[in-house]
């Protein structure tokens, strides 16, 4: 890390370090869950639900990459073994067991619900202590806010044609 990106974080580096590969857990988990939910998935609307989790699962591939880009500007090492995702995670992973639509996003939504908690959290304890990472955050927990919305909406279209 650069000596004047150091200087401006006033906050414990190792327990922000440690934050940041739990919610680096997070996005690898979200990101296979969605990929996979997209290969399984059956049901009313397969092909857009099918389209929305193959996006989702970008977006969150792309936040797995800020949060690591991050973790290494701190001087800090990324979550090196997948097995270590299970016992870091916020969120969790639920396997789409079930390839309905309907199950697959309602997986999907509490996911999204968990983190958006869990980015907010982030996000206060970030607030005056490290400015660019907030930034960061900010960023994920926008897409997060639209994720949670973008499914609900799916469910709702799904729901819909079903009454």
């Amino acid at each position: 890390m650069g000596t004047k990106g150091k200087e401006i974080v006033r906050m414990d580096v190792e327990e922000l370090v440690g934050l940041l590969n739990r919610a680096l857990s997070d996005e690898w988990l979200a990101y296979y869950q969605y990929w996979i939910g997209a290969k399984v998935v059956r049901g009313p609307m397969k092909g857009a639900v099918m389209a929305e989790l193959i996006q989702h699962a970008a977006d969150e591939l792309r936040h797995a990459d800020m949060l690591s880009n991050r973790i290494i500007q701190l001087d800090g090492t990324p979550v090196l073994k997948p097995e270590d995702w299970y016992r870091m995670t916020n969120c969790g992973y639920e396997a789409p067991e079930d390839p309905d639509v309907r199950a697959v996003l309602r997986q999907n939504i509490k996911g999204e619900r968990c983190a958006i908690e869990t980015y907010n959290r982030l996000l206060g304890t970030v607030r005056d202590g490290d400015p660019v990472t907030y930034n960061l955050v900010l960023q994920v927990l926008q897409d997060e806010v639209e994720h949670e919305e973008d499914l609900q909406a799916l469910m709702e279209d799904i729901v819909g044609r079903e009454g």
